[in-house]
């Protein structure tokens, strides 16, 4: 817990001083492996939107191309590298030939949903790109559902904070 108290003190101060700029750095190194608290840091930068101290459309931006192009440096990792670290390093893991047959064929058949959705899951929106690119999802289908995905993303957490702030703070 008190890492993820330390995470938060920092966040806003970067963003302030720094901008979409920051929010962008943050969420493309988490986006390719990092441990970083992108979402945490796209919310403060949404609520400084709400306050006036950031334009939310460069909130949004910052977001939506920091998590398609870190996931995208993620897949190059993957598909550079990934398959021979999960042939030679899999068994650490349990995942066994049949297991990576197996997640191949799952990337084959539902790779579009599985990186779309990824997004949206705390472990599989930093692992996302590497997997996909480890196990040969084909590029044009991933670039497509990693970008409508971090489109959904990025959009409800820069506009859904933004917009209902002032609901939040009638409830609580």
């Amino acid at each position: 817990m008190n890492f993820l108290h330390e995470a938060q003190s920092w966040i806003e101060p970067m963003i302030m001083a720094h901008g979409a700029l920051a929010l962008f750095l943050i969420l493309y190194g988490e986006s390719f492996g990092l441990p970083l608290p992108g979402e945490s840091a796209l919310i403060a930068a949404a609520l400084l939107a709400a306050h006036g101290d950031l334009p939310i459309g460069s909130v949004f931006l910052a977001a939506w191309g920091g998590a398609v192009l870190g996931d995208s440096t993620g897949y190059l990792i993957g598909r550079w590298g990934g398959r021979y670290a999960l042939r030679r390093y899999g068994g650490f893991f349990k995942l066994t030939p049949e297991r990576l047959d197996h997640l191949e064929k799952t990337a084959r058949d539902r790779g579009f949903l599985v990186v779309f959705t990824a997004r949206f899951v705390v472990v599989l929106r930093q692992l996302n790109g590497i997997v996909a690119g480890s196990v040969g999802m084909p590029w044009p289908h991933f670039v497509l559902a990693n970008a409508l995905g971090a489109a959904l993303w990025a959009g409800l957490w820069s506009f859904g904070p933004y917009l209902f702030t002032d609901w939040f703070r009638r409830f609580l």
